[in-house]
């Protein structure tokens, strides 16, 4: 259905992916899923003549100008003309908590009529299962419409730091800017101390995405581990193309195949249950850019709102649109996004348990 230089790459990583994940995690997901549509399939006004003259509200998780608000407000001037009656799409930033602020609000404060949606942080998902604090949703009922591309994280250093290798972040103490508790940035740096033997010191209280960005210019810090590959090359491309910043290590579940020469961290770690640990980690990152609208909303309106994703996605004038601003277009659909959260909710409680433990200790580490 998809197309671009992102989609062979896509179709390896959810071969990779169910790869992760337990088979009977995934037979479950499928039919949950399927009986989500058939029996839970209640209508509304017709979807046309719903939506015609009116406004979709779309929360955006983070600030302005970060990849996320990027992303979110790119799909939101191509969205409205894919769904019937052709509302108009007002997109409005709701940063705060990591980004389970907007997941909140979507689920118990917005309409559930269809006429409220949300761009949320891919780690929404799976607050509920970690038993995050502030979590005060249920991920499982969130009507998913789809994800317009995964997210893949990196560790890099300014250009000006002497930590040029993923050695040197084990022999010797590198800092590095992190946003709010449990953000990538924050979390990734403690996952790697403690499985990997790096020695990450996260200065915490950065503004997600810029300012991350700009304490690394200002040489406040050495540089960032959990940084989105896809929200730099759309927030700070001179970086990249100037190549500011070295790349010293790479985390998904499929290797970039711009950093064909960047280690990864699962070839880096050898124990079983650490690196199953780590999958889970990862597997997060694999709903990337993910979008919902709120649970109740009538089925035909879903699968009106889905169809519009999907159609948003294979969309001309987005796709140019998307390239002016380097965004990498790697799309999930709604089902497929279903059965990842189904399937990650069916994973073994031991590495769960671990995975939450890990964060946790995170937001108390210094």
């Amino acid at each position: 259905m998809y197309g671009g230089p992102g989609f062979a790459h896509r179709q390896g990583s959810m071969s990779r992916l169910l790869q992760v994940l337990h088979p009977a995690a995934v037979r479950i997901a499928a039919a949950s899923y399927l009986s989500a549509a058939v029996t839970g399939f209640a209508f509304g006004q017709d979807p046309e003549a719903f939506y015609r003259g009116k406004q979709i509200n779309l929360i955006i998780n983070s600030g302005a100008g970060g990849g996320y608000d990027v992303y979110a407000r790119t799909f939101s001037r191509h969205f409205g003309k894919h769904v019937p009656g052709n509302p108009v799409i007002v997109a409005k930033n709701l940063p705060g908590a990591g980004g389970l602020l907007a997941a909140n609000t979507l689920y118990a404060n917005s309409d559930h009529e269809g006429l409220t949606l949300a761009a949320l942080a891919n780690t929404a998902l799976f607050d509920p299962l970690l038993g995050s604090p502030g979590t005060r949703y249920d991920a499982l009922k969130l009507n998913w419409l789809g994800s317009i591309a995964k997210v893949s994280s990196v560790c890099a250093t300014y250009y000006t730091s002497p930590i040029k290798a993923v050695a040197d972040a084990r022999t010797r103490e590198v800092i590095v800017a992190g946003a709010g508790v449990g953000t990538n940035s924050v979390v990734v740096p403690y996952i790697l101390n403690t499985l990997l033997g790096t020695r990450f010191k996260v200065i915490r209280g950065y503004e997600a995405g810029t300012g991350l960005l700009l304490a690394t210019e200002r040489g406040e810090t050495d540089g960032i581990c959990g940084l989105s590959w896809s929200t730099l090359k759309a927030s700070r491309p001179d970086l990249v193309a100037e190549k500011k910043l070295n790349v010293i290590l790479q985390m998904s579940l499929e290797k970039l195949p711009e950093l064909p020469d960047v280690p990864s961290v699962l070839d880096l770690i050898s124990d079983p249950t650490n690196k199953k640990v780590l999958e889970f980690f990862l597997l997060r990152q694999e709903t990337g850019r993910p979008f919902a609208t709120a649970p109740g909303v009538p089925a035909d309106r879903v699968v009106a709102l889905r169809t519009a994703f999907d159609a948003t996605m294979a969309d001309p004038e987005f796709l140019a649109d998307a390239a002016k601003s380097n965004l990498d277009i790697e799309p999930l659909t709604g089902a497929q996004i279903a059965q990842i959260l189904s399937s990650a909710y069916a994973l073994p409680k031991d590495i769960i348990e671990k995975a939450a433990i890990l964060i946790e200790q995170s937001s108390k580490a210094r």
